[in-house]
Protein backbone atom coordinates (compact mmCIF):
# COMPACT_ATOMS: atom_id res chain seq x y z
CA UNK A 1 0.00 0.00 0.00
CA UNK A 2 1.45 3.04 -0.96
CA UNK A 3 -0.11 5.39 1.13
CA UNK A 4 -1.11 3.58 4.70
CA UNK A 5 -3.35 6.62 5.98
CA UNK A 6 -7.39 6.41 6.52
CA UNK A 7 -8.65 9.19 7.28
CA UNK A 8 -11.24 8.45 10.25
CA UNK A 9 -14.17 10.35 8.79
CA UNK A 10 -16.18 10.87 12.05
CA UNK A 11 -18.13 14.22 11.35
CA UNK A 12 -21.91 14.45 12.49
CA UNK A 13 -22.72 16.35 8.96
CA UNK A 14 -22.07 14.88 5.86
CA UNK A 15 -21.73 17.84 3.77
CA UNK A 16 -18.41 19.03 6.17
CA UNK A 17 -17.39 15.47 5.98
CA UNK A 18 -17.31 15.14 2.22
CA UNK A 19 -15.62 18.94 1.90
CA UNK A 20 -12.60 17.37 4.14
CA UNK A 21 -12.49 14.96 2.79
CA UNK A 22 -12.04 16.79 -1.31
CA UNK A 23 -9.30 18.60 0.98
CA UNK A 24 -6.67 15.90 2.21
CA UNK A 25 -7.78 13.25 -0.50
CA UNK A 26 -4.30 13.62 -1.76
CA UNK A 27 -2.10 12.45 1.13
CA UNK A 28 -4.62 9.45 2.18
CA UNK A 29 -4.79 6.76 1.45
CA UNK A 30 -8.47 5.77 2.35
CA UNK A 31 -11.12 6.11 4.54
CA UNK A 32 -12.69 4.80 7.34
CA UNK A 33 -16.53 5.55 8.42
CA UNK A 34 -17.24 4.04 11.64
CA UNK A 35 -20.29 3.75 14.06
CA UNK A 36 -21.15 7.36 14.20
CA UNK A 37 -20.55 7.98 10.32
CA UNK A 38 -23.22 5.27 9.44
CA UNK A 39 -25.34 5.84 12.43
CA UNK A 40 -25.62 9.35 11.25
CA UNK A 41 -25.91 9.31 7.52
CA UNK A 42 -26.54 5.13 6.95
CA UNK A 43 -26.08 3.73 3.44
CA UNK A 44 -26.60 6.84 1.38
CA UNK A 45 -23.15 8.74 3.51
CA UNK A 46 -21.46 5.84 2.67
CA UNK A 47 -22.28 6.16 -1.14
CA UNK A 48 -21.46 9.59 -1.00
CA UNK A 49 -17.94 9.33 0.22
CA UNK A 50 -17.33 6.19 -1.95
CA UNK A 51 -18.05 7.89 -4.96
CA UNK A 52 -15.41 10.55 -4.07
CA UNK A 53 -12.87 7.60 -5.19
CA UNK A 54 -11.16 5.72 -2.33
CA UNK A 55 -10.84 2.59 -0.55
CA UNK A 56 -13.49 2.36 2.17
CA UNK A 57 -13.21 0.87 5.69
CA UNK A 58 -16.32 0.26 7.31
CA UNK A 59 -15.27 0.16 10.52
CA UNK A 60 -18.32 -1.16 11.91
CA UNK A 61 -16.88 -3.99 14.30
CA UNK A 62 -19.63 -6.88 14.36
CA UNK A 63 -20.51 -8.59 17.23
CA UNK A 64 -23.30 -10.68 17.33
CA UNK A 65 -24.54 -14.84 16.92
CA UNK A 66 -22.54 -16.15 13.25
CA UNK A 67 -25.52 -16.28 11.62
CA UNK A 68 -26.69 -12.13 12.24
CA UNK A 69 -23.26 -11.00 11.60
CA UNK A 70 -23.09 -13.53 8.38
CA UNK A 71 -26.41 -11.73 6.58
CA UNK A 72 -24.78 -8.39 7.76
CA UNK A 73 -21.78 -9.04 5.77
CA UNK A 74 -23.65 -9.72 3.15
CA UNK A 75 -25.80 -6.13 3.76
CA UNK A 76 -22.85 -4.93 3.09
CA UNK A 77 -21.45 -6.17 -0.45
CA UNK A 78 -23.49 -2.76 -2.21
CA UNK A 79 -20.74 -0.74 -0.42
CA UNK A 80 -17.86 -2.91 -1.76
CA UNK A 81 -15.79 -2.14 1.45
CA UNK A 82 -11.74 -2.33 1.02
CA UNK A 83 -11.59 -3.79 4.51
CA UNK A 84 -14.75 -4.51 7.50
CA UNK A 85 -14.34 -4.76 11.39
CA UNK A 86 -15.50 -7.90 13.46
CA UNK A 87 -14.92 -8.18 16.93
CA UNK A 88 -12.65 -10.94 18.12
CA UNK A 89 -14.52 -11.53 21.20
CA UNK A 90 -17.56 -12.99 19.04
CA UNK A 91 -16.09 -16.59 18.80
CA UNK A 92 -14.15 -18.51 15.95
CA UNK A 93 -17.54 -19.56 14.44
CA UNK A 94 -18.86 -16.11 14.50
CA UNK A 95 -15.54 -14.69 12.84
CA UNK A 96 -15.17 -18.04 10.10
CA UNK A 97 -18.52 -16.75 9.16
CA UNK A 98 -18.06 -13.18 8.88
CA UNK A 99 -14.95 -14.09 6.38
CA UNK A 100 -16.87 -16.68 4.33
CA UNK A 101 -19.93 -14.14 4.03
CA UNK A 102 -18.09 -11.16 2.98
CA UNK A 103 -17.50 -10.47 -0.81
CA UNK A 104 -14.63 -11.00 -2.98
CA UNK A 105 -11.12 -8.99 -2.29
CA UNK A 106 -13.04 -7.82 1.17
CA UNK A 107 -10.43 -7.96 4.09
CA UNK A 108 -12.02 -8.93 7.33
CA UNK A 109 -10.26 -8.18 10.30
CA UNK A 110 -10.78 -8.86 14.04
CA UNK A 111 -10.96 -5.83 16.49
CA UNK A 112 -9.15 -7.19 19.52
CA UNK A 113 -8.66 -5.09 22.45
CA UNK A 114 -9.81 -1.02 22.07
CA UNK A 115 -7.11 1.04 22.07
CA UNK A 116 -9.16 2.86 24.62
CA UNK A 117 -8.60 0.39 27.38
CA UNK A 118 -5.86 -0.53 29.39
CA UNK A 119 -5.07 -3.67 31.12
CA UNK A 120 -6.82 -2.18 34.40
CA UNK A 121 -10.29 -1.97 32.46
CA UNK A 122 -9.39 -5.68 31.32
CA UNK A 123 -9.55 -6.88 35.27
CA UNK A 124 -12.64 -5.44 35.56
CA UNK A 125 -14.55 -7.04 32.62
CA UNK A 126 -13.05 -10.01 34.30
CA UNK A 127 -10.52 -11.12 31.49
CA UNK A 128 -6.88 -11.26 33.69
CA UNK A 129 -3.38 -11.07 31.95
CA UNK A 130 -1.90 -7.96 30.38
CA UNK A 131 -2.98 -5.70 27.26
CA UNK A 132 -0.07 -7.82 24.90
CA UNK A 133 -1.17 -10.81 26.41
CA UNK A 134 -5.38 -10.26 25.19
CA UNK A 135 -4.03 -9.48 22.11
CA UNK A 136 -2.21 -12.51 21.22
CA UNK A 137 -4.75 -14.63 22.25
CA UNK A 138 -7.04 -12.82 20.25
CA UNK A 139 -4.94 -12.18 17.17
CA UNK A 140 -4.50 -16.47 17.27
CA UNK A 141 -8.06 -17.03 17.37
CA UNK A 142 -8.48 -14.99 14.43
CA UNK A 143 -5.64 -16.05 12.13
CA UNK A 144 -7.42 -19.82 13.34
CA UNK A 145 -10.68 -18.66 11.84
CA UNK A 146 -9.04 -17.51 8.51
CA UNK A 147 -9.66 -13.71 8.74
CA UNK A 148 -6.63 -11.46 6.79
CA UNK A 149 -5.82 -9.74 10.13
CA UNK A 150 -6.77 -8.18 13.22
CA UNK A 151 -6.92 -4.42 14.46
CA UNK A 152 -4.86 -3.55 17.86
CA UNK A 153 -2.56 -0.79 18.94
CA UNK A 154 0.54 -0.09 17.61
CA UNK A 155 2.35 -1.02 20.93
CA UNK A 156 1.20 -4.70 19.95
CA UNK A 157 1.90 -4.69 16.45
CA UNK A 158 5.15 -5.95 16.19
CA UNK A 159 4.65 -8.88 18.59
CA UNK A 160 1.53 -10.02 16.49
CA UNK A 161 3.72 -9.68 13.27
CA UNK A 162 6.21 -12.11 14.34
CA UNK A 163 3.79 -14.54 14.78
CA UNK A 164 1.07 -13.87 11.93
CA UNK A 165 4.03 -12.97 9.15
CA UNK A 166 1.23 -12.72 6.19
CA UNK A 167 -1.19 -10.43 8.51
CA UNK A 168 -3.04 -7.30 7.59
CA UNK A 169 -2.64 -4.87 10.94
CA UNK A 170 -5.08 -1.88 10.93
CA UNK A 171 -3.29 0.07 13.69
CA UNK A 172 -5.85 3.01 15.13
CA UNK A 173 -4.97 5.34 18.07
CA UNK A 174 -1.85 7.24 16.73
CA UNK A 175 -0.94 10.40 17.65
CA UNK A 176 1.71 12.23 15.25
CA UNK A 177 4.73 14.35 17.67
CA UNK A 178 3.83 17.79 18.35
CA UNK A 179 -0.27 17.71 16.90
CA UNK A 180 -2.31 20.02 18.36
CA UNK A 181 -6.06 20.28 18.66
CA UNK A 182 -6.37 16.69 18.72
CA UNK A 183 -3.23 15.54 19.02
CA UNK A 184 -3.28 14.97 22.44
CA UNK A 185 -4.14 11.51 23.59
CA UNK A 186 -7.74 12.23 24.58
CA UNK A 187 -9.80 8.59 25.43
CA UNK A 188 -7.18 6.97 23.93
CA UNK A 189 -4.71 4.74 26.25
CA UNK A 190 -2.23 2.46 24.08
CA UNK A 191 -0.82 5.47 21.72
CA UNK A 192 2.01 5.36 19.31
CA UNK A 193 3.28 7.84 16.80
CA UNK A 194 1.98 7.16 12.69
CA UNK A 195 5.59 6.06 12.33
CA UNK A 196 6.33 4.07 14.90
CA UNK A 197 3.08 2.08 13.88
CA UNK A 198 4.25 1.73 10.68
CA UNK A 199 8.00 0.60 11.67
CA UNK A 200 6.50 -2.05 13.58
CA UNK A 201 4.50 -3.11 10.61
CA UNK A 202 1.18 -1.55 10.63
CA UNK A 203 -0.46 -2.34 6.88
CA UNK A 204 -3.04 0.62 7.62
CA UNK A 205 -2.63 3.90 9.92
CA UNK A 206 -5.92 5.21 10.88
CA UNK A 207 -5.66 8.77 11.88
CA UNK A 208 -8.76 11.10 12.64
CA UNK A 209 -8.61 13.94 15.30
CA UNK A 210 -4.99 14.87 14.45
CA UNK A 211 -6.27 15.73 11.03
CA UNK A 212 -10.19 16.54 11.04
CA UNK A 213 -9.39 18.95 14.26
CA UNK A 214 -6.48 20.39 13.27
CA UNK A 215 -6.50 24.03 12.11
CA UNK A 216 -5.26 23.26 9.08
CA UNK A 217 -6.39 19.46 7.95
CA UNK A 218 -3.91 19.89 4.73
CA UNK A 219 -0.87 20.56 6.47
CA UNK A 220 -1.74 17.92 8.84
CA UNK A 221 -2.03 15.08 6.61
CA UNK A 222 0.89 16.19 5.04
CA UNK A 223 2.79 16.35 8.14
CA UNK A 224 1.94 13.13 8.46
CA UNK A 225 2.30 11.66 5.02
CA UNK A 226 5.78 13.03 5.37
CA UNK A 227 6.89 11.24 8.12
CA UNK A 228 6.33 7.90 6.49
Amino acid sequence: MSNPIYLALDVPQLEPAKALLQKVKAHIGGVKLGLEFFCAHGAHGVHEIAHMGLPIFLDLKFHDIPNTVAKAMQAIHVHEPAIVTVHATGGRAMMEDAKAAAAEGCKVVAVTMLTSLDTNDLTATGVYGSAETQVMRLAELAHEAGLDGIVCSGQEVAMVRKAWRDGFFVVPGLRPTGAKNGGGAGDQKRVVTPRAARDSGASVLVIGRPISRADDPVAAARAIEATL
